[in-house]
This record gives C-alpha cells, structure tokens and sequence, in this order.
C-alpha cells in the first residue's frame, strides 16, 4: 500500500480498499499455509513476487480500485519480493537490494535462533556482501 501511497495517483480511499482486499486474498491464500508454530513451514509458498511479471495476489487486489496491470506495472518497481512469514514481514527491491523488515514479532527472534533455512534465508546463500537491515514502518 504505501508503494502505490507514494507514486500519488491512488486516494487514501482507493488505498484503504486496496489494503482491505489483499488483507482477505492473503488470508485465503494463506489459509492451510500458515503455521505460527512452525514460522518457516510453507514460506516458499507465501513469498510475493513481481519478477516482471505481476503476482496474481497483488493484481487481484489492484483490480478492486480499478486499477489495470500496465497501471500497476508502472506504480510497483518491476523486481520485488515480500516474504510473510508469521512473526516477520520483509522485502526486497530488485534482485540485489537489501533485505528490509515491515513487521516484526519477538517471537522472531527465537524462532530464527533454531537456525532453520526460510526462503529469504536460502537467497540470501548465495550473497558475497551482508545484506542491510532497515526499519519501515508501513500503515493502510
């Protein structure tokens, strides 16, 4: 939401139902898919993608204010990934941008301790340079 707030040519209206819809089309995507005592369990399937081309999850959304997928393309950056796993929240702009945290839980913090593998963790294997961690805080 606040990448379509910032681009101004989506009214705080149009964004509310924007964050409302992919609320819902998350929570269904998501339904056998989230294990809060198993944060990293299915996080491949809940990674969001725009790799040049639009993630449906996102389109389906944008499609209940009205906006089209060439709109889209041009408001949202061509390479994006948001991983949701329960407890963290993080994105990445472009194929080498750095890792940044939307939503954080202390549970986070001891469920990464076990040393699991998510995906976000699995691409970032293969980095020759630290990622940086940024705050963002984000609102609908």
């Amino acid at each position: 939401s606040n990448l379509l707030r910032t681009r101004g040519c989506v009214s705080e209206q149009q964004l509310q139902i924007f964050s409302g819809a992919l609320r819902e089309a998350l929570a269904e995507h998501y339904k056998h898919h989230w294990f809060p005592e198993k944060p990293f369990k299915g996080s491949g399937y809940r990674c969001i993608r725009i790799n040049h081309k639009m993630d449906p999850i996102i389109s389906k959304a944008a499609s209940q204010i009205g906006l089209s997928l060439a709109q889209l393309y041009q408001l949202l950056p061509s390479e994006l990934t948001l991983w949701v796993d329960p407890y963290e929240v993080s994105y990445r702009i472009g194929e080498d941008g750095s890792i940044c945290v939307l939503y954080e839980a202390t549970a986070t913090k001891a469920a990464s301790s076990y040393g699991m593998l998510t995906c976000k963790n699995q691409m970032m294997l293969g980095r020759t340079s630290p990622s940086k961690n940024y705050i963002m805080t984000v609102s609908s």
